[in-house]
């Protein structure tokens, strides 16, 4: 399994597990309830509960940078001159509700994704 890469400006957390927790969609009438969060609630043993919520914060933060990674490889494609379809920063900055900076950097971030500097698997 390949570890993910982190989003340009993330902080350098040091080590990742190989594996983070699981995530596991809930089900709607936990979601519906304010207090219930991937069953930690219901966890006595304070041992036990940071475990499972230090590996949930992990699988979390794997998730998004993941996604930021696929965020970027999308702004990237759609503002490639090459497309006949192409959109501007401006536009793909407000369908992300991105700033246009932010977006300039992403397109970058993806496009060396795309070239193989970096990879998403």
């Amino acid at each position: 399994m390949c570890e993910p890469k982190p989003a340009p400006g993330a902080r350098d957390s040091g080590p990742r597990r190989l594996k983070p927790a699981q995530l596991l969609f809930e089900p709607p009438e936990a979601v519906a309830d304010p207090e219930h969060f991937f069953d930690l609630e219901s966890i006595e043993d304070p041992r036990e509960l940071l475990a499972r919520s230090t590996e949930l914060a992990l699988a979390f933060r794997a998730a998004a940078d993941r996604a930021t990674e696929f965020q970027a490889v999308a702004a990237a494609q759609l503002a490639d001159p090459r497309r006949f379809d192409r959109l501007p920063t401006a536009v793909i900055a407000e369908r992300a509700e991105w700033s246009e900076d932010y977006t300039k950097k992403m397109v970058e971030f993806g496009r060396d994704l795309l070239r193989g500097n970096r990879t998403v698997e």
